[in-house]
């Protein structure tokens, strides 16, 4: 479900009325406290890529329908953290070059070859990319501590225009429940969209906002695979015969995986066009 807003969620309307707020040190506070977790170690997500890619590949992906108005074949794009190329090989198929830059050597591993792509082993801060027309960074920046340079190169690299998306909604995986039961607490936040919003507004950007509300499956190729990634993410209150015991009541069988529903998610994209460039 895809929805333009022009009127922001409750929570978001009353985040913007407290403006004294600085949102670009709230936002490293809440990287810095999940700074211990796994979303801040690259080898998470080579480990995570095989399931990852299978959990993506089968599901609708309605961000491409906010890009899909500033398409053209003529155009190029730079997928900032293109994870298994998502939305990098679609994106390919509408235009005339896509770089897709991605850390993870796991996760560039999944990504199909394209005739009209080039992969970018390194992180965003890091790359040396030529500007595109559109630059498009999904899910990224929950890890990211210092926000604003990052978001500063995405905006310099992009000729058209800028998209960024983030869930609104708590993480929707196995181990938030097990965590639950086994710590009290589902474990340190991410950043959310509306930190997002906030931050932008707060360094001068007034982006438009389109609301996605999406179904999140997880599929995991075995049983195993799935215990090492809610292991992984639970952290050191892991115990293995809890874990494994909650993990059997939560997964179902499709075909081959195992499955997870996550639910529904609610998640943003702030778009904009670069401010010119003197």
């Amino acid at each position: 479900m895809l929805r333009t807003c022009c009127e922001l969620p409750t929570l978001v309307i009353a985040l913007a009325s407290n403006l004294v707020m600085d949102w670009v040190e709230h936002w490293k506070q809440i990287v810095r406290e999940r700074a211990a977790g796994t979303h801040a170690n690259p080898g998470y997500w080579d480990r995570r890529a095989p399931s990852f890619a299978r959990s993506t590949r089968t599901r609708a992906d309605e961000f491409l329908g906010v890009v899909d108005p500033y398409l053209s074949p003529r155009k190029t794009l730079i997928d900032a953290g293109a994870g298994t190329g998502r939305h990098a090989v679609p994106l390919s198929d509408r235009l005339e070059w896509v770089t897709a830059v991605e850390p993870s050597e796991g996760m560039r591993a999944q990504i199909p070859p394209k005739d009209n792509m080039t992969i970018v082993a390194s992180t965003w801060e890091d790359a040396e990319v030529a500007p595109a027309d559109l630059v498009i960074c999904c899910h990224v920046l929950y890890g990211v501590e210092d926000p604003a340079p990052f978001i500063a190169k995405l905006e310099r690299s992009a000729r058209e225009r800028v998209f960024i998306m983030l869930r609104e909604s708590d993480l929707p995986h196995p181990a938030a429940a097990i965590r639950q039961r086994l710590a009290g607490d589902k474990g340190p936040s991410l950043p959310r969209f509306s930190d997002l919003f906030m931050l932008l507004v707060q360094i001068g950007t007034a982006p438009d906002v389109t609301f996605l509300r999406y179904t999140s499956t997880n599929r995991y190729g075995n049983f195993e695979e799935a215990v090492a990634d809610s292991r992984a993410l639970v952290g050191d209150v892991w115990d293995e015969g809890v874990g494994r015991k909650m993990l059997e009541g939560m997964l179902t069988r499709e075909g081959d995986d195992f499955v997870f529903g996550g639910g529904t998610v609610l998640a943003g994209v702030a778009h904009w066009q670069p401010q010119a460039k003197s």
